[in-house]
């Protein structure tokens, strides 16, 4: 079982960066493939970027392609998300999501149901 907790979210104006971080404990970090998912009100949890484990691939959803960048830190157990000129779309709450992959290396999971293991959340939200 792995324990993921979210930071790094606030209240910011649109065109600004921010950073999220997503801290694990419980396993082995560089086990897991990470994601990055967002949850506005009333709306479905959509994907926003996934890192594989070894952090050789990376994918991102439509909508944050080329403004959004997920990394992550094995020795520091911790996967980011660098947020660029962030709109006002943009706000919700913000969860990070594991889960342990024993082979492929590179693999990169973008759907909600491959997930086992979600933080609590982070709300960011983007005045305009």
């Amino acid at each position: 079982q792995v324990q993921l907790v979210e930071s790094g979210g606030g209240l910011v104006q649109a065109g600004v960066s921010l950073r999220l971080s997503c801290t694990a404990s419980g396993r082995t970090f560089s086990n897991y493939a990470m994601g990055w998912f967002r949850q506005a009100p009333g709306k479905e949890r959509e994907f926003v970027a996934a890192i594989s484990r070894s952090a050789d691939n990376t994918y991102y959803g439509d909508s944050v392609k080329g403004r959004f960048t997920i990394s992550r830190d094995n020795a520091k157990n911790t996967v980011y998300l660098q947020m660029n000129s962030l709109k006002p779309e943009d706000t919700a709450v913000y969860y990070c999501a594991g889960k342990e992959v024993v082979r492929g290396p590179n693999l990169v999971l973008t759907s909600v149901a491959r997930y086992d293991y979600w933080g609590q959340g982070t709300q960011v939200t983007v005045s305009s």
